[in-house]
């Protein structure tokens, strides 16, 4: 277009009108899922402007700055109006190639050309930036102009929690930072309706009085989103999440586990894994502990023989800033955990592995590969399935008594967490007849020769 009008796009009048296109654009990448700087740099602006209307947009978009729909001309159909026009091109046959109404051309062509010059010069931004300006809607939120309303709200979220006798109760909580709620920290006690059960609530409270209804999204726009309403950006620490941005429809439906597909599902593994009768078939998953530490286990169907896998700090974990896709340090990335598995596979006899069942985690988003290296089948349990692996969820309880919840896993080399798997293989089973784990696997290996 700097072309066909022979200044800057950026530097014409239409340049805020230009912005707010790309800004819509922005917008409908977040709605495809895309996190802020995927977007950004998807609509070519850069990470901190990304970031920055992703804030101050709380994670939705403005309502003027949402996808339009098709009943209205697009900044790209005026682009190529304008196009069209510079070439000679007349009103009907731009409708046809737009797909449009004549008359929309027409009406667009003479209400939206720009005339500083004396004359009517149409001009894809400054279309867009005199389109904007008819449709912008001054309309008052509810809660500005309805303080009785405002007030009902603002107490059912952050009404303190007390006593009868109304000394309050609970901790100070910390102060809002405006980025994120606290982290393994306490938090004030509040009443902390949702902003569905306020807006239903009202309808009880104040059956025959209409000026007081609201609805629930009214609420959320008025918490997350900058000069909607008036309600103040630190009561979203009253919502339960306490979630300072709200997360794009499309990416809160992202599955966390695209590593999974249909062929390494649990329903595809051999039915002999089911019945326990063929030893060899393994389900296997973390045990987790402070800062990011791991072990991993290993159960055997069968025999219950227990392999503990020793998952090490990487180097510079500590030392070197975490950033974001950076290296995994912790111990159990995806390459690390696959080296480790792989490691651990060949101090078997290769008889015993004939199928390994995982949790979703994404720490086995490699399994394509181990099952490279290895020869090993990798079948993926059911979302919110654990009885599908049950025998590794009853294993790892038992190894929580040697390794608890809240203790740093880490601290122990691999000769300590191979002589827990020892203690636990030295165990008597009663669903073994009495017989332990090393001896049960010691049975079935004599059996094969």
């Amino acid at each position: 277009m700097a072309a066909l009008t022979g200044r800057s796009p950026m530097k014409s009048p239409g340049a805020p009108a230009l912005r707010r296109e790309v800004e819509r654009q922005f917008w409908r990448e977040i709605a495809k899922g895309l996190l802020p700087e995927e977007a950004a740099a998807s609509v070519g602006v850069s990470q901190a402007a990304g970031g920055r209307w992703f804030r101050h947009g709380g994670g939705m978009p403005p309502m003027d700055l949402g996808p339009q729909s098709g009943r209205y001309l697009s900044f790209h159909e005026r682009e190529e109006i304008a196009i069209l026009k510079a070439q000679g091109i007349g009103v009907r046959e731009t409708a046809r190639r737009l797909g449009r109404d004549p008359s929309t051309v027409s009406r667009e062509l003479r209400r939206n050309a720009a005339t500083r010059g004396g004359r009517l010069d149409y001009r894809a931004s400054v279309a867009q930036w005199k389109a904007d300006l008819v449709a912008r809607r001054p309309k008052t939120a509810k809660l500005a102009a309805n303080d009785r309303l405002r007030d009902y709200v603002q107490k059912r979220l952050s009404g303190q929690v007390s006593h009868p006798d109304g000394t309050m109760l609970g901790p100070e909580g910390p102060r809002w930072n405006g980025r994120n709620k606290p982290h393994r920290g306490d938090r004030r006690w509040v009443m902390a309706w949702s902003p569905e059960q306020i807006a239903n609530r009202l309808k009880v409270d104040f059956p025959d009085d209409e000026s007081m209804r609201i609805s629930h999204e009214a609420i959320y726009q008025a918490l997350f989103i900058e000069g909607r309403g008036t309600l103040k950006r630190e009561l979203v620490a009253c919502l339960r999440t306490g979630r300072p941005l709200r997360v794009p429809r499309a990416r809160s439906k992202r599955k966390s586990w695209a590593h999974v597909t249909p062929e390494v599902l649990i329903s595809e593994r051999p039915a002999e894994a089911d019945d326990r009768a063929v030893p060899g078939h393994w389900e296997g998953d973390l045990l987790i502990g402070l800062e990011r530490s791991a072990i991993g286990t290993l159960v055997e169907r069968t025999t219950r023989f227990t392999v503990l896998v020793h998952l090490p700090r990487q180097d510079g974990y500590g030392t070197v800033p975490r950033t974001k896709n950076g290296p995994p340090l912790a111990g159990y990335g995806a390459v690390t955990m696959k080296n480790a598995l792989a490691a651990t596979v060949a101090t078997l006899p290769e008889q015993l592995w004939r199928s390994l069942t995982w949790d979703r985690g994404k720490e086995l988003s490699a399994h394509a590969q181990f099952t490279i290296q290895t020869g090993i089948p990798v079948y993926f349990a059911d979302p919110h399935s654990p009885w599908q692996r049950g025998t590794n969820e009853n294993t790892n309880g038992l190894l929580r008594q040697y390794f608890p919840k809240g203790t740093d896993l880490s601290r122990w080399a691999a000769e300590d967490i191979e002589a827990v798997a020892a203690t636990l293989n030295s165990r008597p089973r009663k669903s073994l007849g009495w017989k332990t784990p090393a001896e049960a696997l010691n049975d079935h290996l004599l059996s094969m020769k």
